[in-house]
């Protein structure tokens, strides 16, 4: 990795850790979930993050009421989401890619990462959650 594309990098993670943190709350005024997600390439050769607030009303995430969906349907877990019958197959493609979310849900904290062998896979395990 380059000195220009890590520096890239840690300027990216810097700028998101600073997002204001105020308290995601459920429509019982419980907190849900408040997870910092990322994505990067090979060796670090690109990563991209964002800041994901549930119920879906806060945070910078895309498709945050989906993420959100898949989030609850796997309790909190980004990959244990129920997977849907005839969802694509994705080819055996090595281009892997690390994902990871940390936070909270549901009160209790989550620290989780793992490495897909490529987007396709990562994205099959984990519906919208990583996609932004």
């Amino acid at each position: 990795m380059s000195l220009r594309t890590a520096a890239a990098a840690t300027a990216t993670v810097s700028a998101l850790l600073a997002l204001p943190l105020a308290p995601a709350r459920g429509a019982d005024g419980q907190g849900e979930g408040r997870l910092f997600l990322t994505v990067s390439g090979s060796r670090n050769t690109w990563i991209r993050g964002v800041e994901l607030v549930c119920p879906g009303a806060g945070g910078h995430h895309p498709h945050a009421a989906e993420a959100c969906a898949g989030l609850e349907q796997g309790r909190g877990r980004p990959d244990a989401r129920p997977t849907a019958a005839g969802e694509r197959v994705c080819t055996m493609e090595h281009d892997p890619v690390t994902a990871s979310a940390d936070g909270s849900w549901r009160g209790a904290p989550v620290a989780w990462r793992r490495t897909f062998p490529n987007a396709c896979a990562l994205d099959t395990a984990t519906g919208p959650v990583f996609r932004f």
